[in-house]
């Protein structure tokens, strides 16, 4: 019996648009990579007219100058802008599949009326709730804590949504058998639900961590004192600092996005998953 092979048909369309595709994600990429291998060259092959793509000297002295500064404890930052930006991350996963299991899989009084005022808090610009938020931090003396951007964005509108989007698609078969079992509904969510949201936590998560890594404008006006404030607060701050100095900030911004960085690259499988099925939920 011979073995039968393979035939692979080589489709002229398909390949025209993967060029088309490469072609635009090399383009998106060119100001980022540019801005990488900016932070490698001298302030003058910086600033050089025509520009250069790759340095001709290769340097790290850039990076040198911005650890040695004593005024950009970038230690200090890292650290406030991570526990802001990972307890948001934890706290907004909790509760938002928590929300989303409840509102997916359990019928109660004022469901659907409160589930539509939820989303309808998604409508609402930032701009008309900032001066009531300020006010409500200043009644709780969260003002100038991290805290104060902590705990007011533990329940996000739309990663409720998102999770009982896809919490509807667990079958009910399964959580009937739990009960059966003898499960309550605490093992239910802990042991069947959780794992069967994996792939949209994992979304929400970087999500939210790229939301709150990169927020400007609400630290900004809560964190008044230097040391309590984030990373790019600080950027703005050394970028004005050093206006004339193109080579410096591109290595303070390449820093910033760093973490970013290297977050999506470790759960890129689960992000990609979990935004290819959003569109599937009904």
């Amino acid at each position: 019996m011979l073995a039968s092979k393979r035939q692979t048909t080589f489709n002229p369309g398909r390949a025209v648009v993967y060029l088309v595709l490469i072609g635009g994600s090399l383009i998106a990429l060119l100001p980022f990579i540019w801005m990488i291998l900016a932070t490698f060259k001298t302030g003058a092959e910086v600033r050089q007219i025509p520009p250069t793509f790759f340095p001709r000297e290769f340097t790290l002295d850039n990076y040198k100058a911005i650890f040695a500064d004593e005024s950009l404890p970038l230690a200090l930052f890292y650290r406030n802008s991570l526990i802001i930006a990972l307890s948001n991350t934890v706290l907004v996963l909790l509760s938002s599949s928590l929300f989303g299991y409840i509102f997916a899989k359990h019928d109660f009084w004022g469901k659907r009326p409160f589930f539509w005022y939820i989303l309808a808090t998604m409508m609402i610009p930032f701009q008309v709730t900032m001066i009531p938020g300020y006010l409500i931090l200043v009644k709780l003396n969260l003002l100038n804590k991290l805290s104060g951007l902590i705990i007011p964005a533990a329940i996000d509108a739309f990663g409720i949504f998102l999770m009982t989007q896809f919490a509807r698609s667990i079958p009910n078969e399964m959580l009937d058998a739990a009960r059966v079992d003898g499960a309550g509904e605490w093992r239910i969510f802990r042991s069947i639900a959780l794992p069967q949201l994996g792939p949209a936590l994992a979304t929400l998560g970087m999500l939210t961590f790229m939301s709150n890594w990169n927020a400007y404008l609400w630290p900004l006006i809560v964190l008044t004192e230097q040391s309590k404030r984030t990373l790019p607060i600080i950027l703005t701050w050394y970028t004005t600092q050093h206006s004339n100095q193109i080579h410096l900030s591109m290595a303070a911004s390449v820093l910033v996005v760093l973490p970013i960085l290297l977050i999506f690259l470790l759960a890129q499988r689960w992000i990609i998953r979990g935004i290819s099925l959003t569109g599937m939920k009904g």
